[in-house]
């Protein structure tokens, strides 16, 4: 290089475009982690006998019907208001 050219220098105002630049890139959409959520299939729920209907599971007694206590191992919980029931221990002999 000869003395008349000497290197660009950039201005500050000029970098801060090429971060912003940078930074406003689209990524792309993200890959979903996680389960997929199912919808509820509500032939579980219920039973037809003849020209009854009957249903499967218990209601919840403080929420009223159309609320199912959900079944565990040893209990039945509503998800609704936190009621829960636990099974009883039968007595050994």
């Amino acid at each position: 290089m000869s003395e008349d050219e000497k290197p660009r220098e950039e201005k500050p105002a000029e970098k801060a475009e090429e971060k912003a630049k940078e930074k406003t890139e689209k990524k792309g959409k993200k890959a979903r982690t996680g389960r997929k959520h199912e919808k509820t299939d509500t032939t579980k729920f219920y039973e037809v006998k003849g020209s009854e209907i009957l249903r499967k599971k218990k209601p919840c007694p403080r929420c009223g019907p159309g609320t199912w206590l959900a079944e565990h191992k040893a209990r039945f919980y509503c998800g609704r208001c936190g009621y829960t029931v636990f099974e009883k221990k039968e007595a050994k002999e």
